[in-house]
């Protein structure tokens, strides 16, 4: 589901950090599901990093396609439902090419054991010389900004109907990571939970503030690890 936002009246300043989400798999609609969630999502939370960093945060999102050059200009990319994503060869090749540069990519929204091996197909045509880890909680990346070692599976909006944290067999969040040969984290993996959503819909009463603020923790604390590392 998309949920656009109006254009704030400084959407056109430039800033330290501007909040870019990854368009792939050839779609450029919005109903795609790279997409999810936009744009409001990215808009509420980088009010958050606006409130709770020094960080000059560009009031608005942008929008990177897997195949343009305009990748190389984000240090920080976001993609969401990731469990459904299709990367070609070329591709791969690219966003190697880009994570190795020092590039870090944040994947949020995707659930159960079928979206994972969907997800680790693509991802592995990427990182075939890598495995995926799970992150420790000693790890830099809980540690930058907040220390997030007691964190918890964050749901989406269907918990306020359904009470559920969990989406499909998606029983446990799992908090994992792609490294370089330095151990810097060069995908960050949130399986089995929906930062985004919890972003976007930290504004409503019946939404707990409780996965609303771990997920404006986790998102501030994996945007300073990647410009400072």
């Amino acid at each position: 589901m998309q949920n656009p936002a109006v254009d704030p009246p400084d959407a056109h300043e430039k800033g330290e950090y501007t909040f870019a989400r990854l368009r792939y798999g050839g779609y450029t609609g919005w109903g795609s599901g790279w997409g999810t969630d936009a744009n409001k999502s990215e808009r509420q939370f980088i009010q958050g990093v606006r409130r709770l960093t020094r960080l000059h945060a560009r009031s608005v999102e942008t929008i990177i396609d897997v195949d343009s050059e305009d990748m190389y200009d984000s240090p920080w990319i976001y993609a969401v439902e990731v469990g459904s994503w299709e990367l070609s060869g070329p591709q791969a090749k690219r966003l190697r090419d880009y994570l190795d540069r020092g590039g870090f990519l944040m994947v949020d929204d995707f659930h159960g054991t079928g979206e994972w091996q969907a997800f680790y197909e693509s991802l592995h045509r990427v990182f075939p010389d890598r495995p995926v880890i799970e992150l420790e909680d000693s790890n830099q990346i809980f540690h930058v900004i907040y220390n997030l070692d007691e964190r918890f599976q964050v749901p989406g909006l269907q918990f306020v109907r359904s009470g559920r944290t969990y989406e499909r067999d998606g029983y446990e969040p799992r908090w994992r990571a792609i490294l370089d040969d330095r151990g810097r984290v060069q995908v960050a993996i949130c399986h089995n939970m929906d930062l985004g959503d919890a972003w976007e819909w930290a504004d409503l009463p019946y939404y707990p503030e409780k996965y609303a603020s771990l997920a404006y923790r986790i998102g501030v604390n994996y945007i300073i690890y990647a410009m400072t590392h």
